[in-house]
């Protein structure tokens, strides 16, 4: 059990970090020219790393009412069973946050730290 979620995440990971490649890619002349009229890179990983952020948010919405009704129903099956506590979803929300934010900072940091004139440099 434990190395099948290890191997889930491991796989959403992957695939978050394949987006973010593509979304810098796609913005790199935009990010070029936010480094060029002064913006740090703080600002720059900020721009980079915001939608991801919401569409975690989005997903943990949509998946905490989702997980806590599948999971409740589950555990009506047993005679001694366990009290599901929001500190448990709330601690799960941020271990995603924090996983999501790790996978895509460190594209976002290497797209913020790249040359702006080599970015704008093409055509």
């Amino acid at each position: 059990m434990l190395f099948s979620a290890v191997l889930t995440i491991f796989i959403s990971c992957i695939g978050l970090f394949g987006l973010s490649v593509l979304s810098a890619e796609r913005r790199t002349k935009e990010m070029g020219i936010r480094k060029v009229l002064g913006a740090s890179v703080n600002q720059v990983v900020t721009v980079l790393s915001k939608d991801f952020v919401k569409l975690v948010m989005l997903a943990l919405l949509i998946a905490i009412p989702l997980a806590w009704y599948a999971a409740n129903k589950w555990l009506q099956n047993y005679p001694y069973r366990t009290v599901l506590s929001w500190q448990i979803f709330v601690l799960a929300g941020v271990l995603v946050i924090f996983i999501a934010l790790a996978t895509v900072s460190f594209q976002a940091i290497r797209t913020a730290l790249a040359n702006p004139a080599k970015s704008l440099r093409t055509e």
